[in-house]
């Protein structure tokens, strides 16, 4: 498995462009955001009738895309794992938040095709392809690239 570092340096070949990163630091939060919400969007039901039993770890999909995110996470580094599981935590309280004064499901449909829109923009600016069409994972290290950027700017 490679090293934090390593997917680092890969994921910033693609990402040189100031324009591009400032685009990356607003969109790839939002992307991670929606997709908490559209994973929050599914009815629990399928849990409860796919597992049998109540679990309230298991509450919503969101729950267990957090789970499988962490394995990622802690496996290149508990500090990683620790900001991306407060990251994990912000958008699900976040979601909860905003499903309570909108549709939740309309809402993160919306956000996520405006963020992948700035996404490719940005690309388009930076005249690279996206670091995912080489590897998903890279789909995983885009949230915690834009955390260990923004933390080196303070």
């Amino acid at each position: 498995m490679r090293t934090a570092q390593q997917w680092f340096d890969d994921y910033a070949v693609s990402h040189q462009n100031e324009t591009n990163q400032l685009i990356h630091y607003i969109c790839v939060p939002l992307i991670f955001f929606s997709v908490i919400g559209l994973f929050m969007s599914i009815p629990t039901t399928l849990l409860e009738n796919t597992f049998e039993l109540y679990n309230p770890l298991l509450e919503n999909w969101a729950a267990v895309f957090g789970i499988v995110s962490l394995i990622f996470y802690i496996r290149l580094g508990f500090w990683y794992f620790v900001q991306m599981l407060f990251f994990l935590l912000l958008a699900i309280i976040g979601n909860y938040w905003l499903g309570n004064n909108v549709n939740l499901l309309y809402a993160s449909i919306i956000i996520f095709v405006v963020a992948w829109i700035g996404q490719f923009y940005g690309h388009k600016v930076e005249g690279k392809k996206p670091s995912f069409i080489k590897d998903l994972q890279f789909l995983l290290i885009g949230p915690l690239w834009v955390l260990q950027k923004i933390g080196k700017k303070k």
